[in-house]
């Protein structure tokens, strides 16, 4: 299996390889036209950052292969929901309280959705990603075609956020995307979602926790986090019953009506014209069911993928459910 596994690793870089036309002057050039032209900054800064850059392999090669796409849930489960960062959670919860309580208050989302986000993105901060966020995007900006115009874009943004919050544009790190920071924010959603959560005038992603919380809980304000509304109901089919397929649409495109019409058994108290959508993921001994809602579809606003919305929201409940545990111990020791 791993000599495999290891083969088709190589046919995928050699297909992306194929994929790959190396940038022409022409296109770096354009970019610092506009830069310099549409947004005043100098040329030669302009010239010396992107031409200083380095165009990096493995970042192309991790973009071929985001383990959403190519592991199954159970194995995408095992990588986030640990006993380890569980209790990490449970760690960072009781660290950051007051600014999770300020940050849940001044946003309408839950700390236990906040945890989850900062959970499974950096293991509550500790792992942000080693690469100059300046060659991640240039890499991906000027020699990976398929998403080329996405990550000029990123660039552009990217310039613009270090001149906006005085950050050396050379120095930043972040993820192979150029992603940065605990709550791995894009430079595009860094300048629009990002708050001051501490009043200090600055927009602190990459080390000030009430800038960072506050601006996890603002990314899912702004999509229409619904407060207090459920996330995601666990389903299952009567036993014998014939095994359900689902194209695990991110939106809603059902109703919970209609999905106990299809024979799925859940609890809820919600009205059956509630929208929601099928989920069908693949555990170790078969389907495995969840009903998506409109809280579900907002985190996954965040990384699209329905995997990534489970795991993040799973994280959460556990994390949750293991400081209230540890709150009721504490407090019948007292």
């Amino acid at each position: 299996m791993t000599h495999l596994l290891s083969a088709r690793t190589a046919l995928a870089s050699l297909l992306l390889a194929a994929l790959i036309t190396p940038a022409t002057a022409d296109d770096r050039k354009a970019f610092i036209n506009e830069m310099t032209n549409d947004y005043g900054f100098e040329e030669s800064y302009v010239e010396g950052v992107v031409g200083n850059a380095e165009t990096m392999q493995s970042i192309l090669d991790a973009m071929s292969r985001p383990a959403e796409k190519v592991k199954p849930w159970y194995e995408y489960r095992e990588i986030f929901i640990t006993e380890k960062r569980i209790n990490e959670g449970v760690d960072f919860w009781e660290l950051r309280e007051e600014s999770l309580e300020q940050a849940s208050a001044q946003t309408g989302v839950s700390i236990r959705m906040i945890v989850g986000i900062i959970g499974v993105e950096t293991f509550y901060g500790r792992i942000t990603g080693n690469y100059r966020v300046v060659d991640a995007l240039s890499t991906l900006a000027f020699d990976y075609p398929p998403r080329s115009t996405f990550f000029r874009k990123e660039l552009r943004e990217y310039f613009l956020l270090t001149r906006d919050e005085g950050l050396e544009i050379n120095d930043v790190k972040g993820s192979y995307a150029g992603a940065m920071g605990p709550p791995q924010f894009i430079p595009s959603s860094y300048r629009a979602y990002s708050v001051d959560g501490d009043g200090d005038g600055r927009r602190d992603l990459l080390g000030n926790w009430d800038d960072i919380l506050n601006s996890v809980g603002n990314y899912f304000k702004v999509h229409k986090w619904r407060t207090g509304e459920a996330v995601a109901l666990p389903a299952t089919l009567p036993a014998g019953a014939t095994p359900l397929t689902s194209k695990n649409e991110l939106k809603a495109d059902k109703t919970l009506g209609t999905l106990r019409g299809m024979g799925l058994q859940f609890e809820s108290d919600l009205p059956d014209n509630t929208a929601a959508n099928l989920i069908v993921l693949e555990s170790k001994d078969g389907p495995e069911y969840w009903i998506g809602l409109h809280n579900f579809y907002v985190i996954t606003r965040y990384n699209h993928s329905v995997m990534y919305g489970l795991a993040t929201y799973q994280l959460g409940e556990a994390v949750a459910q293991r400081v209230a545990q540890a709150t009721a111990i504490n407090a019948a020791s007292n």
